[in-house]
This record gives structure tokens, sequence and C-alpha cells, in this order.
């Protein structure tokens, strides 16, 4: 007897369990459901506002499009050119000084400074319409940092400070390679830019003074590693001389050994300097040839500058986008307000 209400309890918990789980699969597959109808019905209320509106937006659209043409067609053409650059002797600051005070002098319309500053004429001058100045961003540029911080610092500071708190320190003046825009109404003014923009940093005493002491440093490196592999080859060659005539010894039955291994010690160490001094004098080479001047010019700007122009730059593409949003947003503004009125009461 005792059995049978045991089987039955078991079968009423069993029961019980199954219509749990089949309220929560249910509860699920509700709530899934409500959230695509919640999506549809935002699209279905999105649809509604813009049909019911939809001659306003037109006009609006309209009326910002005519503006933005007539604008488009009264503007003067504009070109533009860049110069990309990768500074020295941590003067990539200075440069972005620069550049910043350059286009402060052109919002301001400073045409007399701007002449002093370009060698301009006053109609050249007026002619400038913008500068600007941002990185090159590349992801090798931070590796390559982190791991010449791992060089120099002891190993429990880099435990300390690991790559993504170093990645988040990494500014826009970190980077190697810079790149300067320029935007002009005229279209040949951008190599005589080019030489005053990168004179302007390379004609400071600091800068200069560091690339000297710089290059006359890896002069003499260079000079002394080339000293030290030209000892190294003699050296070796007597080695091979001194191990020459042990063997000649060798073949006619002596058996004396006088420092063989040693001597084979020796050369292998020697063999190893030797490919360790080629390695910096490689090092040092790379270092000349990117620390010789205090900017590198990578890519000069174009004698002549490309004309400006496409949708993202037509005032009545943007002027027309623009009327159109303004309207949306007074309508959504219109209906908030009389949701507003409606909630109060």
């Amino acid at each position: 007897m005792s059995t049978n209400q045991n089987k039955n309890e078991e079968e009423v918990d069993l029961g019980s369990l199954f219509v749990i789980i089949g309220k929560g699969f249910s509860n699920f597959f509700n709530f899934i459901g409500n959230i695509f109808k919640g999506i549809f019905h935002f699209i279905i209320t999105i649809l509604f506002f813009f049909k019911q509106n939809a001659l306003k937006i037109f006009i609006a659209t309209t009326i910002g499009f005519t503006v933005g043409l007539f604008l488009e067609v009264n503007k003067p053409t504009t070109y533009g050119s860049e110069l990309i650059v990768e500074p020295n002797f941590k003067s990539v600051r200075q440069l972005y000084n620069n550049i910043n005070y350059y286009n402060d002098l052109v919002k301001q319309k400073d045409t007399v400074v701007i002449q002093k500053v370009f060698n301009f004429s006053k109609e050249n001058a007026a002619s400038l319409k913008k500068f600007t100045i941002e990185p090159i961003r590349s992801e090798n540029d931070i590796i390559e940092a982190y791991d010449d911080l791992i060089l120099e610092v002891d190993t429990l500071t880099i435990k300390s400070y690991d790559y993504p708190e170093f990645k988040k320190s990494f500014t826009d003046y970190n980077y190697k390679m810079h790149k300067i825009f320029v935007i002009s109404e005229k279209n040949d003014l951008f190599k005589e830019i080019g030489d005053v923009i990168i004179s302007s940093v390379t004609d400071n005493k600091y800068f200069s003074r560091s690339k000297e002491l710089q290059n006359e440093d890896l002069n003499r490196t260079d000079s002394l590693f080339r000293q030290n592999l030209t000892q190294i080859d003699s050296l070796r060659k007597v080695y091979m001389q001194v191990m020459i005539e042990e063997a000649k010894k060798e073949s006619n039955g002596t058996s004396i050994d006088l420092g063989g291994q040693k001597r084979t010690t020796k050369e292998l160490e020697l063999f190893e300097v030797n490919r360790k001094l080629n390695s910096d004098l490689k090092k040092i080479a790379k270092d000349k040839s990117q620390k010789y001047e205090v900017i590198n010019v990578i890519s000069n700007f174009h004698r002549v500058g490309q004309e400006i122009k496409g949708v993202t730059k037509n005032y009545a593409f943007l002027l027309g986008l623009l009327g159109a949003g303004f309207m949306i947003l007074f309508l959504l503004l219109v209906k908030l307000n009389k949701f507003l009125e409606n909630y109060k009461k």
C-alpha cells in the first residue's frame, strides 16, 4: 500500500515539474514574441509618422536644398593637399603647435601675419582656408613603443604596467607619422607652404643641436664598431693560422695539444661577437637614415592641389539633409508636447 502511495507521489511531482518547465518555455517564447512585436510596432509607428508628415518634411528638405544650391553655386572652388611627415627629437608637439597657430590665423583672417609667415601676397594670404594635422594611427607604433619600454625598464616595473594600460596612455603625439592637410582657394601655393612648415621646426636651435649631437654620436659609434670588426677579423685570421699549424703538427705524428679546444671555443665567441656587431651596425644605419633630419618628409605637398568636391562637401546636400532633420525634430517635439499635455489630464 505504501509502495503505491510513493509511486503516486512521484508521478505527481514529475507532473508538477513538467508543468513548471512548460510554463517556463511558454513565458520565454512569449517574452521573445513580445520583443519582436515591440520592434514591429516601433517600425510601424515610424512609418506612420513619416506618412502623416511627408509633405512637411519634403518642403523643409526642398527649402534647405534650394538655399544650399544657391550657396554651392556661389562658393569659390577650393583645393587641398596633404603633407606626411615623421618628426624626430620630440619635435612633434612644436609641429602641432605651429599648425594650430596657422589655422588660428586663418580663422581670424589675419592676412597681415599670414603674409609675413609665408612670405605671401595679400591675395595669396587671403586664399588660405584651413590647416589641420592628425596622426596616422598604427597599432605597430604602439607595439614598438611598448617593446622599447620593456628593454629600458626593469622586469618588476613592467609587470605593474601592462600593454592595455600603456595603450591607454599612448597619445596622438606618440605616433611616428602625421598628416598635415591644407585647404586653399588657389591650387599652386602648397609647395611654398610645406617649406615654411618644415623650416619652422627645423630652424629651432634646440632641435638642430639635438640632431647634430645625435648624428655625431651615431657616426662615432659606427666608426668604433667598424674598427672592432676589423680587429675581430684579424684575430680570427690569427686563430685560423694557429689551428692550421696545429693540424700540420698532428699530421706529422705530434700528439701534443696546445689548447686546440680552447681556440675552437674562442673562434665561436669571436663569430658571435662579429654577428652582434653587424646587427648593431645595421641598427645604427637605420637610426642614421631616420635621424638625419629633424623632420623626415614621407610625402610632400603636390605642387598643384586637388579640387575638393563630393557629396559630403556639397552645400545643397548638407542643407537639404539639415532642413529635413530640423523639421523631423520639430514635429517630434510637437508630439511630445501633446503627449505631456494629455498625460497631465
